[in-house]
């Protein structure tokens, strides 16, 4: 869910604060950098339909499959982020009901 102060790449919990990707110690190309969850997403399933669909020659086959790599890094970028903060939040939770007793 996106606000519209924020980036396409930044989804925001209900709590305001942003969801981010986690770091990744190989850095992909700016324009899937960029891209947000989704958008990752829904390219990489178009990269696998065309993989799929067995058109194109050996170069193109592996140019496809690069990027598909690349797409699939981003999307579990965005899923470590949003794993990081969900422990976050779970740990915090913890705390305060700790604190509490």
């Amino acid at each position: 869910m996106s606000t519209p102060d924020a980036p396409e790449n930044e989804l925001t919990a209900d709590e305001g604060a942003p969801v981010t990707p986690a770091g990744d110690e190989k850095a992909l190309p700016a324009d899937i950098a960029e891209l947000s969850y989704e958008a990752a997403r829904d390219q990489l399933v178009e990269v696998v339909r065309r993989l799929e669909s067995g058109q194109g020659g050996l170069e193109d086959s592996i140019a496809l499959w690069e990027r598909g790599e690349m797409l699939a890094r981003r999307c579990q970028q965005w899923l470590d982020g949003a794993r990081e903060r969900l422990e976050d939040a779970v740990a915090a939770r913890r705390e305060e009901d700790g604190a509490e007793r």
